[in-house]
């Protein structure tokens, strides 16, 4: 169901863009044209333009909750490109436009007070202030990220909306990235949000385990650091329903104390259907007792990570597509580190948004 609704939004969409083009081209230069050549009163649409000036409200909430949704999208692409277009549309009508109409309304002996202005004019006036604003906070202050998988369990969950600080690593202009001050640099144990060295288009959030110039070992989920070991203390068992039989402990990087979980044997990534586990897209993960020649274990990993770089690991060791495999994240790559969690809603999992994780803040 939840797929089907996704293919839905997607198509409408796609839809939004044409049609709302449409739409402003007609408001903007056509509409004030068929007012001008009508007898008094409204001047009636044609019948393909009302019906997408009906649609075009759908297509718009469908393109919203695309963009809310999205895993790959720069959102400050997005701000940048509505503020542009909003400021021109609002700029060209004020300089040329409006005085165009109000010439062609008294050329058709009309008052040119009666000829309304359109309604794209009042709209871009009205949202360019709002999209500027907005991209600043978002570019030089705080973002909302959504998290979009288990790779930083137990600190962050599938569906958490979280709050990055975008100044903590110094201030960067919007779509090109460059830093422009700096204000502080990244610390060992931040939950940092980054671009993915393999497809900036991405967002990925790990946590920093490796500094520039650092000599780092992985082996069976113990970090060593320069030769010394990172304090890690076993806390149990983990058992979510989706994730069984996990070992839980308490691990300190830098000032940071937080919990990670991992298997120390193989980790079955395809047992059979788990009765409790209440997320349909997670088939679910058992650590076994003994080794599974089918999965095998976590790879060792060593390296040294070089000037202005830094090594990224997920704190569920078992099961994070991070640093250990694609390598290292340039600093130029940084986004913000992650602070709090102020929303936590997984549609792919049952029983709604969990409250308690509200106003958690994120260590």
């Amino acid at each position: 169901m939840f797929t089907m609704l996704m293919q839905i939004i997607v198509l409408l969409s796609w839809l939004a863009l044409p049609v709302g083009l449409a739409c402003v081209i007609d408001d903007w230069l056509l509409r004030p044209r068929r007012q001008l050549a009508s007898s008094p009163g409204a001047a009636p649409d044609p019948p393909l333009m009302a019906g997408a000036y009906h649609a075009l409200p759908v297509l718009i909430v469908a393109a919203v909750l695309r963009l809310l949704l999205a895993e790959r999208l720069d959102f400050s692409s997005v701000l940048f490109g509505i503020s542009l277009v909003t400021g021109l549309v609002w700029w060209l009508d004020a300089a040329v436009l409006r005085a165009r109409r109000a010439a062609a309304a008294r050329a058709a002996g009309k008052d040119p007070e009666s000829v309304p202005e359109p309604g794209t004019v009042d709209y871009a006036r009205s949202f360019f202030p709002v999209a500027l604003v907005v991209l600043v906070l978002r570019s030089f202050i705080f973002e909302p990220f959504r998290i979009p998988s288990d790779s930083m369990m137990p600190t962050l969950l599938a569906g958490d909306f979280i709050i990055v600080n975008k100044y903590a690593y110094g201030l960067r202009l919007p779509v090109i990235n460059r830093k422009i001050l700096d204000v502080g640099e990244p610390q060992r144990g931040d939950v940092v949000v980054f671009r993915y060295p393999l497809d900036p288009s991405t967002n990925f959030i790990k946590r920093l385990v490796g500094l520039p110039g650092d000599h780092v070992e992985v082996r069976d989920n113990r970090i060593v650091i320069n030769g010394k070991p990172v304090p890690f203390e076993l806390n149990g068992k983990f058992n979510d329903g989706c994730y069984l039989n996990m070992q839980i402990a308490n691990e300190r990087l830098g000032v940071h104390e937080h919990q990670a979980i991992f298997c120390p044997v193989a980790l079955d990534r395809q047992p059979p259907p788990l009765p409790k586990c209440n997320r349909s897209n997670v088939h679910g993960y058992v650590c076994g007792d003994t080794d599974s020649v089918l999965f095998g274990s976590t790879p060792p990993f060593v390296g040294d990570v070089p000037p202005g770089h830094y090594l990224m690991m997920g704190d569920n060791r078992d099961n994070s597509d991070d640093g250990r495999s694609w390598g290292f994240v340039p600093e130029d790559n940084l986004v913000g580190k992650a602070t709090r969690i102020w929303f936590n809603w997984d549609p792919q999992r049952s029983g709604g948004p969990v409250w308690s994780r509200l106003g958690t803040a994120i260590n």
